[in-house]
């Protein structure tokens, strides 16, 4: 069993005299820097000037500085910016005002990992990663509750890392529910793979195939769309809430025998063969390798994967029979 600490094993007094800098103020920024905020921590946040973000920072009260004010400022420096803009703002912004003692952290550990950051010795480097998207934690955080977390200590100069980490934690509400120790490695290679063979890439492949082929067979596109993809969310969203067993205890019988006897001939031994073999891309390096030559070049296979997505059927008939259904827009 993983070790996993709670409210009990965090003290929020160890960060009291410490400034805490949020590097990036999007979703999940915005959700920690908030929460920190309201535990009484001290919390700067950095954004692009004019951004959308930076307005919404200064509407919830912050004043937001340029990245390399925020990291000379910062005893504790979190980069919350996308993972392929992460190396350059350490570079230009946060590598010189890294001070000895101070603690670089992050929400997710890819770039560390991949070496595409190499901090100094005389640093803490850690992990706190919410379970969930920024909003969540937010909202969570308001409601007296909180997101599980994960917890990472990759460089420990202080031997003050894991206290600082679990700090953090309690502050954004995520030892309320409970903070997992891992690693970096584990924490990555797993995100990469989970987004990878299932999350994103396996089920929208899935889904997509499952369209196509009752539209080949001559099926109404609007039938397969809502076969395929829109019922998708009552599915998900009851293994989200009771696991798998859950789920087929809450469908018809008839839907949870198919599930047993015809879903291993769709994910099968082939299935599983691929999956090991992108796991292997993951560990070795090459997909990371891949995507940090990808956004050096321009992003030419990335955009033209993104433009062919926007193209294809599915979402032509899912625009429009979306607009039938008032109570998902927001």
């Amino acid at each position: 069993m993983p070790k996993i600490y709670h409210d009990n094993d965090a003290d929020l007094s160890v960060l009291k005299n410490k400034t805490i800098a949020i590097i990036g103020y999007g979703i999940q920024g915005r959700g920690q820097a908030l929460n920190l905020k309201d535990s009484g921590l001290n919390v700067i946040v950095s954004e692009m000037e004019n951004s959308p973000n930076y307005k919404i920072a200064i509407a919830d009260g912050f004043q937001p500085l340029d990245a390399k004010t925020a990291a000379k400022q910062g005893d504790i420096i979190q980069i919350l910016t996308q993972d392929h803009v992460q190396a350059l703002v350490y570079k230009q912004d946060i590598k010189k005002n890294l001070t000895a003692g101070k603690s670089l952290v992050f929400s997710h550990g890819f770039n560390i990992h991949f070496e595409q950051i190499v901090p100094p010795k005389d640093v803490d480097v850690w992990m706190i990663a919410p379970k969930g998207p920024g909003a969540l934690v937010r909202s969570q955080y308001q409601e007296g509750k909180g997101v599980p977390c994960l917890v990472a200590i990759f460089q420990d100069a202080t031997k003050n890392a894991l206290k600082y980490a679990l700090a953090y934690a309690k502050g954004i509400g995520g030892t309320r529910a409970g903070v997992i120790e891992t690693t970096f490695k584990e924490e990555t290679e797993t995100d990469l793979f989970g987004e990878q063979t299932v999350l994103c890439g396996g089920v929208s492949e899935l889904v997509k195939a499952g369209y196509q082929t009752l539209v080949d067979a001559g099926y109404q596109p609007e039938i397969a769309y809502f076969e395929c993809l829109h019922e998708l969310k009552l599915i998900t969203d009851l293994i989200y809430q009771h696991g798998i067993i859950g789920m087929r205890q809450r469908v018809s019988d008839t839907a949870e025998y198919g599930d047993y006897s015809r879903g291993p001939r769709i994910i099968n031994d082939r299935t599983k063969k691929e999956m090991k073999k992108i796991l292997g891309e993951i560990q070795s390096g090459k997909f990371a390798r891949e995507w940090i030559r990808e956004n050096k070049n321009g992003r030419p296979n990335f955009n033209k994967f993104r433009e062919d997505s926007k193209n294809h059927p599915i979402e032509k008939i899912g625009e429009s029979l979306r607009s039938m259904m008032p109570w998902m827009k927001h």
